[in-house]
């Protein structure tokens, strides 16, 4: 050992208590989960068959970022309304960027579906193996909120459009639950027979998440009345939440417009099955966040210059604004109808995307046996080639969270706050630590995709950004507060920590086995 450490190579405990020597994250990399060939589990083999075009509209595609504003800025009415959209799509454009290039850094180096919980084992300053547990824990759970946030974004606008068309309808909680299970299903049963459409579906998601962008924008600036731009870029609103503070009315509206340019982490769940993963896999997710905040930022613009009248908007019996919106431009139903229909249909096809990547996800934790009863969520089915059982408990699970909706009349509040507050901490704990080694020089083995000295001025934004975000999306978005309105994303994120305490405690520091790259530069 002492010949070791003289040489500058540092040495770790292995699962077993035996003494390794630390090799080179691409090493490392190499014998648990190769980049450019086909990896394998104790139970079968996913293909690398997704090519470069495929993987960058898939990213594209999942975020939906434009249609899932669009779907949902009836929250930032409430709490900063235009200065929130607008502003607060720049403010969450940069941020998004810059923590998805962070990842990009580490995903050049090491580009495998476990992504956040393989990095934080990698670069923790101490105990990697409970880091690379809790980090697993966390990112699972957030992937898994994310997938149930999708179907709520559709429910409610399936409702709004049954209640445009049909005034007498008087929607139930319970039918929005039933509406989401439908969404569940279909992407569930599709991701066992059609994994090799793939790239054909990728392919045209991403040119209708373009053409139908180009044709609501262009639909809203002809037909529509115009706002003045005081509306637009000097309004902040803070008298109709109950928060009175602009700031932190600012700053709870911004979730309509960070959430949805999160989860571009969705690509590295791929990676085991995407040709070129150090170069590609980095690519996709920059250009996925970059476009989607452009795109984003472009349509909410757009929406507040065009939004007509604001009280008929706000008090829509439809409890979706944008149809409103719509409708006052267009002064058609079938416009409207077609013009929701087109955001509804790109939520869906990101559905596929993200019901994809989160059973990749759920399968290398389970593989690492960081699950209980992890030998049969790791298994892969020989024939479909895909990770059948992860793939049905994240759709029974997504399911089970469709039942909040009867409980809560802010369920879709919490079913976005959920995954935003857990998919950022699952961002910090990696970059954190990341960030600690740059700043004692003990720099990773770069790949391909390297930031170099702009490195850490990146990082750290990142960081700053997350901490910020962290703090105001366990907020209520109106007072005074009740057991109905109550945001219920912070408590249950606290729960879902206390659960991977105990996991790790109770039987997960024996089970869980993870493949670690811990060497820096500065080690070798």
């Amino acid at each position: 050992m002492a010949d070791l450490k003289s040489e500058g190579i540092e040495v770790f405990q292995d699962v077993e208590g035996k003494e390794n020597s630390s090799s080179s994250i691409e090493e490392q990399t190499s014998k648990a989960a190769p980049v450019e060939e086909n990896s394998e589990s104790g139970s079968g083999i996913l293909d690398r068959y997704i090519n470069p075009a495929a993987i960058v509209n898939f990213g594209f595609t999942l975020q939906a970022a434009w249609e899932a504003a669009g779907s949902s800025f009836q929250f930032s009415l409430l709490n900063g309304g235009p200065a929130s959209l607008v502003y607060g799509s720049i403010l969450a454009g940069f941020g998004s960027t810059a923590i998805a290039t962070s990842l990009a850094e580490m995903a050049s180096l090491d580009p495998v579906v476990g992504a956040q919980y393989r990095w934080s084992a990698a670069f923790a300053p101490f105990n990697p193996k409970f880091w690379g547990l809790f980090q697993g824990w966390i990112t699972i759970f957030a992937w898994i909120t994310v997938t149930a946030a999708s179907p709520a974004y559709l429910s409610n606008i399936v409702t709004g459009l049954v209640i445009f068309n049909y005034p007498d309808y008087e929607p139930q909680r319970w039918h929005g639950t039933l509406i989401m299970w439908g969404f569940v299903i279909v992407p569930v049963f599709w991701n066992f027979y059609f994994r090799k459409m793939l790239n054909t579906l990728e392919m045209i998601g991403g040119i209708c998440h373009v053409l139908f962008f180009v044709v609501s924008i262009i639909t809203l600036v002809v037909l529509a009345e115009r706002s003045p731009a005081s509306f637009v870029f000097n309004n902040l609103w803070n008298e109709f939440s109950g928060w009175t503070n602009p700031g932190v009315a600012f700053s709870i509206g911004l979730i309509t417009v960070t959430f949805p340019i999160t989860s571009f982490d969705g690509v590295l769940h791929m990676s085991d099955e995407v040709k070129g993963a150090r170069t590609q896999v980095p690519h996709s997710m920059i250009i996925a966040v970059t476009s989607n905040s452009v795109m984003q930022f472009a349509y909410m613009v757009a929406v507040m210059f065009c939004i007509g009248d604001v009280d008929k908007v706000t008090n829509t019996p439809t409890l979706l604004p944008i149809i409103e919106v719509y409708y006052q431009a267009t002064k058609s139903k079938h416009a409207t109808n077609l013009l929701v229909v087109m955001i509804a249909f790109i939520l869906f096809i990101s559905l596929f995307n993200i019901f994809a990547s989160v059973s990749r996800l759920t399968w290398a934790f389970s593989r690492d046996k960081g699950l209980p009863f992890h030998k049969t969520f790791a298994y892969v089915h020989p024939t479909l080639k895909i990770p059948i059982n992860a793939l049905l408990l994240v759709g029974t699970i997504c399911c089970l969270l469709a039942l909040i909706n009867i409980g809560s009349s802010t369920a879709f509040n919490a079913l976005i706050s959920l995954p935003t507050i857990a998919l950022y901490i699952s961002y910090f704990i990696p970059i954190f630590f990341l960030v600690i080694r740059k700043l004692q020089n003990r720099h990773p083995s770069y790949g391909p995709f390297k930031l170099g000295r702009w490195g850490l001025p990146i990082n750290l934004f990142s960081l700053v950004f997350i901490i910020y975000i962290l703090i105001f999306l366990p907020f209520p978005t109106m007072l005074p507060v009740t057991a109905v309105n109550m945001n219920y994303a912070g408590p249950l994120v606290g729960a879902v920590i206390l659960i991977a305490l105990g996991d790790w405690f109770v039987s997960g520091k024996k089970r869980f086995e993870v493949p670690i790259a811990r060497a820096a530069k500065g080690d070798l």
